[in-house]
């Protein structure tokens, strides 16, 4: 839950082909990954000020997330999504962030829709 006091910015439904699982075929295939993220900060200064630079560019996030799903290749999805949380939280003005990654073609033997792991954290 985003601490009080704190704005937020949302970036839902980013996805790409990331080669991340425990089990060869998942290494060696690949698959779709979508990410979520939310960041908590004080958006005040950027809004009063139309200044982008007291703010996070969401756009040059996007694309590190990006980055993060089709680069190294990782055993678990929450070591991914520690991996981008912390990207999150190395953006100066961010104080809290969370990040939901979904696996919607994991190999689970039972029908389902999505599986997904959230990690949160915060630097206040």
């Amino acid at each position: 839950m985003i601490p009080d006091g704190l704005d937020r910015i949302d970036l839902r439904g980013i996805s790409a082909h990331g080669h991340h699982g425990v089990f060869p075929e998942e290494r060696r295939d690949g698959q779709k990954f979508i990410l979520d993220v939310s960041l908590g900060l004080d958006l005040g200064p950027a809004a009063r000020e139309h200044d982008l630079t007291k703010t996070v560019h969401y756009g040059v996030l996007a694309q590190q997330v990006h980055d993060a799903i089709v680069g190294e290749p990782v055993d678990l999805i929450e070591t991914l999504a520690l991996r981008v949380v912390d990207l999150c939280l190395a953006e100066e003005s961010v104080r809290w962030a969370s990040v939901t990654v979904h696996k919607p073609e994991a190999p689970i033997k039972v029908a389902f829709d999505d599986v997904a792991v959230t990690i949160e954290r915060s630097k206040l």
